[in-house]
């Protein structure tokens, strides 16, 4: 073990970066990005308890994990202690490595069921809800949590209190409070706040914008890791930027080739895991992550906007990498422009 690696659990993990449990974006295509650029820990999309003790295929089907992405973390999500027991318990036979629970989720929908950030305003239905689950499983229990429901994090001490009593393993802090969803400031005071105040680790969320800010929210929060969730989104290269610039070395940028072979698989991974009708629906939009930046991109999402097989992707993929090229080719100190992602 090194000052770049934590432990949840006792379950030792190499890296001090986690990708963040994202709805429709942290399958297992994307995790397995994540992980091969060197992050410590995947997580799952959010996951309805209610759906997988009911048995829906669809929720079931977001279990699926491989060997390759492992050390994996599960996030469920629901209000009713029982139910969430035997979803947990679930997941743990399903094979997960860490199973997390959702106290930071602001969408309406999940409010008014009373799940999510809504558990920050109750307490006790948060206390019995953790209790069941931690009698139910054996393997590390998170929380990942907001603020609370307003800016002075008084909410999110109760919470991180009342985890640690329940016998939680390590949680997140996304400093933004529910009512402000992602907008405004991440404030990584709160983060501090809750490190200092509970003696099991804590994670911080919130703002990574680059990976710069890895270390500096290591430094000013004291934090035992960082999790990384929309600025990875087509760009897990942040994970690997990070690891350099923790172990003192300037990271390379990743260059035009790297991104392309990154996108192409991508584009095979999706397809192994949904087929080829369901992937190319999928990537009509998510192609378009991998080349944010690069020249000419909204010409390329235009022309990925009617994908109907991996044939179809592939020949425009490639007729975009060539067009790409034609144009570094052209430009001055093409190998050392702005067309890379840079920490």
């Amino acid at each position: 073990m090194t000052s770049r690696d934590f432990t949840i659990g006792g379950l030792a993990l190499k890296g001090r970066t986690v990708f963040a449990p994202l709805a429709g974006i942290s399958d297992r295509p994307m995790r397995l990005m994540a992980r091969r650029e060197g992050c410590a820990l995947v997580c799952s999309e959010m996951i309805s308890a209610n759906g997988l003790v009911h048995g829906s295929p669809k929720t079931r089907a977001m279990l699926r994990s491989c060997p390759e992405e492992r050390p994996l973390s599960v996030q469920l999500f629901g209000v009713d202690p029982a139910v969430m027991a035997d979803a947990a318990a679930r997941v743990e036979a399903a094979g997960a490595d860490i199973l997390d629970i959702n106290f930071g989720c602001s969408v309406r929908k999940i409010l008014k069921s009373g799940a999510g950030a809504a558990l920050m305003r109750m307490p006790e239905k948060a206390r019995d809800l953790l209790q069941a689950v931690r009698r139910a499983v054996r393997i590390p229990l998170t929380i990942k949590m907001r603020t609370g429901w307003d800016v002075s994090g008084r909410d999110a001490l109760t919470i991180a209190a009342i985890a640690r009593d329940s016998g939680v393993d390590a949680l997140t802090v996304h400093p933004r409070t529910a009512p402000q969803g992602f907008s405004g400031r991440a404030d990584w005071r709160i983060i501090a706040l809750v490190r200092d105040a509970v003696d099991i680790p804590v994670l911080g969320n919130g703002d990574v914008q680059s990976a710069a800010d890895v270390p500096r929210m290591l430094r000013m929060t004291r934090c035992a890791a960082v999790m990384i969730g929309r600025s990875a989104i087509g760009n897990p290269w942040i994970f690997s930027q990070a690891a350099a610039l923790l172990a003192g070395r300037a990271p390379d940028p990743v260059r035009v080739e790297t991104r392309f072979k990154g996108l192409k698989r991508y584009l095979r991974s999706c397809v192994a895991l949904y087929g080829e009708t369901n992937a190319c629906r999928m990537l009509r939009s998510r192609l378009g992550w991998f080349v944010k930046g690069l020249p000419n991109s909204s010409r390329f999402r235009e022309s990925i906007r009617h994908l109907s097989s991996e044939a179809q992707a592939r020949t425009v993929i490639d007729a975009y990498e060539k067009e790409v090229a034609r144009h570094l080719d052209g430009a001055p100190a093409a190998a050392d422009s702005g067309i890379a992602f840079n920490p």
